[in-house]
């Protein structure tokens, strides 16, 4: 009797291994178990440093993944928690931080919390006048731990080793062997002497240890000589200061620093908000605003004519193959999209050699027909106009291959109607094909005004912002724009970097280029308008 095709098909499909509820609870809890155990060691250690807003951001993550996944009604969200819990700690709180970095002093001398500067400050150690020295002699074991066995001016020896107690030599001690006739032990178990040929040899690591318990330490000084030294600053809780053991002097936090009376501050400092100072100083300190007006007109030049420059030449050459009969205009056409293929900072490096003085074709021609060539790097105004023949080549024909494709999609109807009314090719341009065009490409020149706004890529790799301005306390160059300045701050300074004043920039630079772009998308709804009414 012949079967179904039901049945066969039920014959044929591959079963399907479902584990038991049991054991998919199971592996659950233990994975959540996992991840929890990990956040609580890292939420620990980051309330032990006083790294709070982290703290909060990955309470918040490891709280959500927990109600996820112990709340059967939230089950489809599982597949999206990992890629949310991502988003959140890679995008969202960098996103965070920068606002909050604005509102402090956060830059170098001040990049930790105010516990790691305590802790790193009490490490700090003296040796104090008159103290004793001793001679040495390094004992090492095969796994790289040392030990040293210490005579002390008047006799006594002691064998130190690293976070253990001194033990007096000269009462037995478990492993040591028979002292030598300088008094030296000939043998420690476990340790290898070294001979001073081979002290040398390890001084460099043997320089880096503290033997015994900190605070009170035995460090090398040189190879004869071991001193005990002592710890320099001593923090009191009660009072917020740090006292000098070894003048007395008190140290007061003040402005993110612990600061004496006579003004000697100690190292390193720490964080503190500072409220709408990065910003106040925008405006009000000469030596900071002058170049950043500067810099911000440069910037809106800078992306406007890029902009404009790259579209109408763009169209132009759209509108030319588009109404044109070339001869091979495909291959034409292919060739003007190469600048487009070639990566960006390949071309940007080609064209500073073409701008070359000395060895750059196009300042050669120049010199040799006209008898003289801009200064394309040194001059100013040459350098911006450089950087914008530079941003042409390398936008062009991405505004030729969006203007090509908006434009045969414009009804040729619309077209010949307007001829049959008597419009001419111009007014046929400027009244019908220009507001349709602007309906489809508005939005992206919008998005170019925004990346070029932001365009670091050539204005670092063509001049990195030069030519350098004169007078300014902060690096700035004439070809800087805000985001290339910003980074002068943050990291290229050369005085230290100011990431709390670069914070403050970039939101600038982000409630500008918002501004813009909201103003901007406004009339691309009065030219959708508008091509309606067409």
């Amino acid at each position: 009797m012949k079967k179904s095709n039901r049945q066969l098909e039920g014959a044929r499909a591959p079963s399907k291994f479902t584990p038991p509820p049991l054991l998919q609870t199971t592996f659950k809890m233990l994975g959540l178990a996992l991840i929890d155990a990990f956040a609580i060691w890292f939420l620990y250690t980051l309330a032990a440093d006083g790294v709070w807003l982290l703290l909060g951001v990955l309470l918040l993550i490891t709280v959500g993944l927990n109600i996820v996944f112990l709340d059967n009604r939230l089950a489809p969200m599982r597949w999206l928690s990992p890629g949310l819990a991502l988003m959140i700690l890679m995008v969202l709180y960098p996103l965070v931080f920068t606002v909050y970095t604005a509102f402090t002093n956060y830059s170098d001398g001040h990049l930790l919390s105010k516990q790691q500067s305590i802790h790193l400050i009490e490490k700090q150690q003296y040796l104090p006048a008159g103290a004793q020295t001793y001679r040495w002699t390094a004992f090492r074991s095969p796994s790289g731990e040392y030990a040293l066995w210490l005579i002390a001016e008047n006799g006594s020896s002691y064998l130190v080793q690293a976070g253990e107690d001194p033990r007096d030599g000269s009462q037995p001690i478990s492993g040591v062997g028979t002292l030598d006739e300088e008094g030296i032990p000939q043998s420690i178990e476990g340790y290898q002497r070294l001979s001073r040929t081979e002290a040398i040899r390890y001084i460099s690591e043997l320089g880096n240890l503290a033997f015994g318990i900190a605070p009170d330490t035995f460090k090398i000084k040189s190879m004869d000589v071991v001193a005990q030294f002592q710890q320099k600053y001593t923090y009191h809780s009660d009072s917020d200061a740090f006292v000098d053991n070894e003048t007395g002097m008190l140290y007061h936090p003040l402005e993110g620093t612990f600061s004496a009376a006579d003004g000697t501050i100690l190292t390193p400092g720490f964080q503190i908000t500072t409220g709408w100072d990065n910003f106040r100083k925008l405006v009000t300190s000469p030596a900071l605003s002058g170049p950043l007006v500067t810099i911000f007109i440069w910037t809106l030049v800078f992306a406007v004519l890029s902009v404009l420059l790259t579209f109408g030449l763009g169209l132009f050459l759209a509108v030319l193959f588009d109404g044109l009969g070339l001869y091979k205009k495909k291959m034409l056409r292919s060739l003007l999209i190469i600048p487009y293929t070639i990566p960006g900072f390949i071309s940007i490096l080609m064209w500073v050699g073409l701008f070359n003085p000395h060895l750059g074709i196009i300042s050669l021609t120049l010199k040799n027909w006209l008898g003289w060539s801009p200064a394309w790097f040194s001059d100013p105004f040459w350098a911006k106009v450089g950087i914008l023949i530079v941003n042409l080549w390398l936008g062009y024909p991405y505004m030729m291959l969006v203007s090509s494709g908006a434009l045969q999609s414009i009804p040729h109807e619309i077209l010949e109607a307007a001829r049959v009314d008597g419009a001419n090719a111009w007014q046929c341009f400027w009244k019908i094909t220009m507001p349709l065009l602007l309906m489809t490409v508005g939005p992206l020149l919008i998005s170019s005004f925004a990346m070029n706004f932001n365009n670091f890529t050539v204005i670092y790799l063509y001049n990195s912002g030069g030519p350098p301005m004169p007078g300014t306390s902060t690096p700035a160059g004439y070809t800087d724009i805000l985001i290339s300045y910003t980074y002068r701050l943050a990291f290229a300074s050369g005085r230290g970097s100011d990431y709390g004043y670069a914070s403050a920039i970039t939101i600038i630079i982000f409630i500008v280029v918002a501004t813009i772009t909201l103003f901007n998308f406004r009339f691309t709804r009065v030219w959708e308008e508008v091509s309606e009414n067409v």
